[in-house]
């Protein structure tokens, strides 16, 4: 099979540079693919698709390598590597970018914010552009212009059978409503051409410290502020290792900063509690903020995590989020209790109809999520006990999960990520597009039997 790569640059293992490709952002993921492939061309891409489905090998497309579980390294398969295939193009007079596939986000805040501009991303430089928006993109500026998905003009991409196909709203339509978060289950995206919008190049993060003591009563307060919030603002909420609760805000997108009125809410923010332990109001550039939590979230430690939509935010699940699995909010013992947060949703992500896209819970209020990281394999089970307590404790008041953010829950969690009549298209979309279910590492969605039993690409029944 290896003789059928040519001159695809290529590793196996044992070859130098190996061992670097293959690891992750996860550092539990111990896999080792058979080939890394590292093509540098669409048509180098569309030739390894085709291998990989002649041959049935377990296929792994990696761009930022953020995937908790390791979809992107397969163990003894092949891993696509795309991050050879890296530019951003930016017409600014357009507010377009065309980014491939191989891009990170911070190459394309870079390339955009030279012009004032920029389009939704995730909140860590070095992930992926493909990952984040095929699952959906949430970021800074997601309540203000949308998701990463829902500013996608087109998709060019290689589908199961090596064609480079393109989606658009008026080009293969119902493929394009399912690359708009249903994540990789349909092809590589090479190419994305994304609208821009004017953002300035400035933010202002506003964080208030409040002791744990106060927690229930805080977070109370600052649920009640998420409905009237500006769309520039994003609400967030931090419980840290050492037991300390920050709350406040994001305030991006406003390309008439001047500061004044992105901290007209810093006084309702120290009014959330009797006595805050500490302030912070950070006026920088949307750049530095884009790369804040680049170390926190750096690769080669090991993860463990757990998400979830909340549509509402009861009471009884604000003591839950303090509490995070702990009788009193406390650690019981050596095992530290996990880091949980929350950042609200609503605005531009709420104002599209649920029907539009195959991104699931435009409804939600707040995302949750928790976990702990750390360095010895030693501590695996005691850390991720710990944080699946605490993902348990919110789970009742939980309408969902968001696909880019599930680690180990498979096939159930894809049926919290989308609801059944989605997932019926999403399968349905399958059938036509990958009946053999090629692109099968990821949040899959597999092909249903009447789907694998006529296995015929839409590419195939329009030239036939």
């Amino acid at each position: 099979m290896l003789d059928r790569l040519g001159d695809i640059p290529h590793l196996r293992p044992g070859d130098d540079g190996y061992d670097a490709s293959r690891s992750v952002w996860n550092a539990i993921v111990e896999h080792r693919p058979a080939v890394i492939v590292r093509p540098t061309t669409v048509e180098q891409v569309q030739q390894v698709v085709r291998l990989a489905r002649e041959h049935d090998l377990l296929l792994g497309i990696r761009c930022g390598g953020h995937s908790a579980v390791g979809h992107s390294v397969p163990d003894q398969g092949l891993m696509l590597d795309l991050t050879a295939l890296n530019a951003v193009r930016v017409d600014p007079r357009a507010q377009r970018a065309r980014v491939q596939g191989g891009a990170l986000l911070g190459a394309l805040d870079r390339a955009t914010q030279r012009h004032g501009l920029a389009v939704t991303a995730g909140n860590v430089s070095h992930t992926g552009v493909s990952g984040l928006t095929l699952g959906g993109g949430f970021g800074w500026l997601a309540r203000k212009f949308g998701l990463a998905c829902d500013n996608v003009e087109s998709f060019r991409l290689v589908t199961a059978d090596g064609t480079l196909v393109t989606a658009s709203a008026t080009e293969h339509p119902d493929l394009y409503w399912g690359l708009r978060g249903g994540g990789g289950n349909f092809g590589v995206v090479t190419e994305f051409e994304m609208r821009l919008h004017e953002t300035g190049t400035r933010s202002l993060t506003v964080e208030v410290d409040f002791a744990l003591d106060e927690g229930v009563e805080v977070m109370g307060r600052w649920r009640d502020l998420l409905p009237d919030a500006p769309r520039e603002a994003t609400f967030t909420a931090d419980i840290g290792a050492a037991g300390v609760l920050t709350v406040g805000y994001v305030w991006t997108g406003d390309p008439d900063f001047d500061g004044t009125a992105a901290a007209a809410l810093v006084p309702q923010i120290r009014a959330l509690g009797r006595a805050p332990l500490a302030e912070r109001v950070l006026d920088r550039s949307y750049l530095d903020l884009q790369t804040q939590a680049d170390v926190v979230h750096a690769h080669s430690l090991r993860r463990y995590s757990k998400s979830h939509y909340l549509a509402d935010f009861p009471d009884a699940a604000v003591e839950a989020f303090v509490l995070r699995g702990s009788p009193d909010g406390r650690p019981d013992g050596d095992v530290p209790l996990p880091t949980v947060g929350l950042q609200a949703y609503g605005g531009a992500v709420a104002d599209v109809p649920d029907e539009d896209s195959a991104f699931s819970h435009r409804g939600t209020l707040v995302e949750y999520g928790g976990g702990l990281v750390w360095e010895d394999p030693a501590l695996d089970a005691p850390y991720v006990a710990s944080a699946r307590r605490a993902g348990r404790a919110l789970e009742p008041y939980a309408s969902g999960v968001y696909v880019n953010a599930m680690s180990d829950e498979g096939a159930a969690g894809v049926r919290r990520a989308y609801s059944a009549d989605k997932l019926a298209r999403l399968t349905a979309l399958k059938d036509a597009w990958d009946p053999d279910n090629v692109f099968r590492l990821n949040a899959n969605i597999p092909p249903s039997a009447a789907g694998r039993s006529t296995a015929r690409s839409p590419i195939e029944e329009e030239t036939s």
